[in-house]
Order: structure tokens, then sequence, then C-alpha cells
């Protein structure tokens, strides 16, 4: 049997415990990378009070630290359309180790940044300067994480694949949920804004470096090694050849990272902070909320990846995001109607629904041909994700005060609207595994 014979029936096989190893490295790996890049936004209203000037109204600070955090979201298209160029001329591994250690450097240097009561308006650059590279890390990471386990497993078991992927990632951000949550209970106020706000990003760039060297153990996909052996690598620039030729598969790849945006960044990273200026809930609560939200979220990627290799991704996206959109409302209608009684199982079930976001994926991977998978996801994820979670939290914040407390359950219920229409287009146009 020739070499590219035996990568063509390796991806037939049944999933073994190779699989297994290279999903749970994989998984750990951007867990922790994950966490550097999300950490912030559990800390933005101390982040809001630290780095602008202390006669800057709270509304306006916090505005503000949004736009830095948005502005990690806005780099990422850099990051991601370079790294994922050389993915797919050079290999997949290479761009997934260097995420994640461009990752880890602005985040252990993020817990060491003076405040701008020790160094004025430079503070507050430093931390924009520092999140830019941290959305240039992660717009290489995620892409190239999902197009890293699609191409090592067995083709129908793309689905848990990817989901188990978004579950490592989503992890992340559970770590740094409870993590927030002890440092608001275990500190009091005033030293939490001393010193206690730092720990989590000097954790954090710990873990960075953690994760880049158990990316060591990680082998090359065997659909880039089929390629190479093939010599059917991309020529010229894989990311152009994406845009004229799979533009269908753009669209839609863009669409779906819509609704994945508004679910991640308003249900589970901003709803700690809202609820506790809007509803005035206890932020001891309100992260011990995100906390069960997020851990269902974690269980419910993996649900959803299931039901992906069972039932079919358009179907999966489908039920999805209908259940994301009503579990969303019944949250924010019930804080809006003054009662807190059911606020953690109330959350506890949107995070579960969330998890439909691992769904998006595996529709990606399958949207693209392998040479230039890697750039044609990458492009449509991390433009979508630019435009949508650059802009999502400065205008949630805007539309919380213009139109009342369940703005953000509006906004989430479209862009489930908008996957729903993805589902349907899906049904009549299936893609197929990669």
């Amino acid at each position: 049997m020739s070499a590219i014979d035996a990568i063509a029936a390796d991806r037939q096989r049944p999933f073994g415990r190779r699989d297994a190893k290279t999903l749970s490295l994989a998984a750990l790996g951007g867990a922790l990378e994950f966490y550097d890049f999300v950490v912030f936004v559990f800390f933005t209203k101390i982040l809001s009070q630290l780095f602008f000037p202390p006669d800057t109204a709270p509304w306006l600070a916090q505005l503000q630290t949004y736009g830095i955090f948005a502005a990690g979201y806005l780099a990422r298209p850099l990051g991601g359309i370079v790294m994922a160029h050389f993915g797919d001329l050079v290999g997949r591994k290479r761009m997934f180790t260097l995420s994640v250690f461009l990752m880890s450097v602005p985040t252990l240097l993020i817990g060491l940044l003076p405040t701008y009561a020790q160094i004025g308006m430079l503070a507050p650059l430093l931390l924009l300067l520092l999140r830019v590279v941290q959305g240039i890390a992660v717009g290489g990471e995620v892409p190239g994480a999902w197009v890293f386990v699609a191409e090592h497993v067995p083709s129908r078991r793309v689905g848990f694949a990817c989901a188990s992927l978004t579950s490592g990632l989503t992890a992340g951000i559970l770590i740094g949920s409870l993590l927030a949550a002890w440092i608001n209970t275990h500190f009091p106020a005033e030293e939490v804004a001393a010193y206690a706000w730092r720990i989590p990003f000097l954790i954090g760039g710990v873990f960075g470096f953690i994760a880049v060297y158990l990316r060591r153990w990680l082998e090359e996909t065997p659909v880039f090694a089929e390629m190479r052996e093939r010599k059917q690598l991309a020529s010229g620039l894989p990311v152009r050849q994406a845009l004229a030729h799979h533009g269908a598969s753009v669209a839609v790849s863009m669409l779906a990272t819509w609704m994945l945006t508004a679910a991640i960044v308003v249900v589970i990273l901003m709803t700690p902070t809202l609820v506790q200026t809007a509803f005035q809930m206890p932020a001891a609560l309100a992260f011990h909320g995100n906390s069960v939200a997020t851990f269902c979220l974690v269980i419910g990627c993996l649900v959803f990846g299931w039901c992906v290799d069972r039932f079919g991704a358009a179907a999966t996206l489908l039920g999805g995001a209908i259940g994301l959109a009503v579990s969303t409302y019944a949250l924010y209608a019930h804080l809006v109607g003054g009662v807190t009684d059911h606020f953690v199982p109330l959350y506890a079930l949107a995070g579960f629904f969330t998890g439909v976001v691992a769904v998006v994926p595996s529709i990606m991977v399958a949207a693209f041909p392998a040479p230039v998978r890697f750039s044609g996801l990458s492009f449509s994820y991390n433009i979508a994700y630019a435009i949508f979670g650059g802009l999502t939290p400065p205008l949630i914040g805007y539309l919380s005060k213009a139109i009342g407390g369940l703005a953000p359950a509006h906004y989430v219920a479209l862009t489930c609207a908008v996957g729903v229409l993805v589902a349907l287009y899906l049904i009549k146009r299936p893609l197929s595994p990669p």
C-alpha cells in the first residue's frame, strides 16, 4: 500500500486511542489559551476604574474598556489570515503551536501593567496594544484548532471532534469565570483594585507556556500530509482562491459565526457584568451563575457535537438556534421582572443551549476543500468575529441604556433567526465532511 493509500484508509478507521489523545491535548491547550483571551472581560468593571482618569463617568469608562476588549476581536483577522496562509502552505501544526505562544506573552504583561494612577494615559494605550497582540494570536488559534482536529479524526466523527475542541475552548471561559468568582468572593473590593485583579493574568501567562509545551506532542494532520504527498498544496494566496471560488461557503460561514459570536459574547462573557450594572446583582452571585452556565456550555458543546454526527449539522443547528433564543429570553425576562430566585437555573439552561456554537465549526470545515480550508475558514470566521464580536459589547452597552434590560435577549434572538436561515439553506444544500 502506498503512503497516500495508507493516509486515505486512515481517515475511514474507527475512532481510537490516538484520536482521543489528539483531541485531549488540543482541547486542553485551547482551554488554556482561550482563558488568556477572555479573562479580560470578567474584570471589565475594575479595569475601567484603574486604567482611565478617575473623573471619567463610570458608564463611559466601562464603555471604553469594552472598546479595548473589542480591539482584540478587530485584530483577529490579521493573525488569522497570516497564520492560515502558512497553515495551508507549510503545515497546520506549526501555526497551531505559534498561536499559543503569541497569546501567553501579552497576557503575562497585562498582569504586570502599571495603572493610570502610575503612568497616566500610557496605561490604557499599553493595555490596548497588548489586547491587539492577544487578538492576533487567537485569530490563528481557533480556526487552526478546528481544522487540526477535523483533519485528524475519522470523517464520520468530525462533528464530535470540532465540538470537543470547542468544549475545550469554552472550558477556558469556565476557568476564568471560576477564578473571577473566587477572587470576588475571597478578596474585599479594595484588595481586588489594589492587586488581586492581576492574579488571573499572571496565571494565564503561565498557562500559555504550558500549552506550548503540550502541543509539542501533536502530529501533523493526515489530510495535510496527503496533500503534501500528492503535491496538491495551494499555490499563490489560498485566501484569494477561497474568495474567488467558494463565495457561498464564505457567506454561510460568516452568518453562522454571527450567531456564535452573539451566543458567546452576550450570554457567556457579558451577562455577568450586565446583571451587575443593569439589575444590581451582587458580583459573587453573578459570577456563580456564570460558572454554572459555562459548565453547562461545556457539556452542551459535546451534546450538540454528538448530534451533528448523528442527525446532521443542519438539523442540529436548527433546533439549537431555537432553543438558544427561547432560553435567553427566559433568562432576561426573569431579571427584568425583578426576580432573581431562578437566575442560576435559567442561566444554566441558556448556557447549555449556547452549546449550539459547537455546530458552527463542523459546518465551516465541510464548506471548504482541504487546500484552502484553513484560509477560507479563518477568513470567514475572523472577519465575521471582528465585525460582530468587536461591535457587540459597545452596542449592547448602548442598547441596554436605550431600550432596557431585554436588549441583550433581542440581539441574541436576531442572530438565532439568522442561524435558522443558515440551517434551512444547508438542509437544501448539504455539505460533505472533510
